[in-house]
């Protein structure tokens, strides 16, 4: 490969490297993690609990109306 060669080689390595850099639909989202832990299911899942009930609750109390 000759010097021009690796110069433009070099070039569109950059740029791509920029374009991948910034991603405008991710700027500001919560970092999302490949690995949740126990404790943070259990979170989940007693906070879905809480919801499924107080949306039973409120349908028992607009049925008996």
């Amino acid at each position: 490969m000759n010097k021009k060669q690796k110069i433009i080689k070099k070039i569109a390595k950059r740029a791509k490297a920029r374009l991948n850099k910034v991603d405008p639909a991710t700027i500001g989202a919560p970092i999302k993690s490949g690995y949740i832990s126990k404790a943070e299911r259990a979170k989940m899942a007693a906070l879905e609990a809480t919801t499924d009930r107080v949306e039973e609750q409120q349908d028992t109390t607009s049925v008996a109306e």
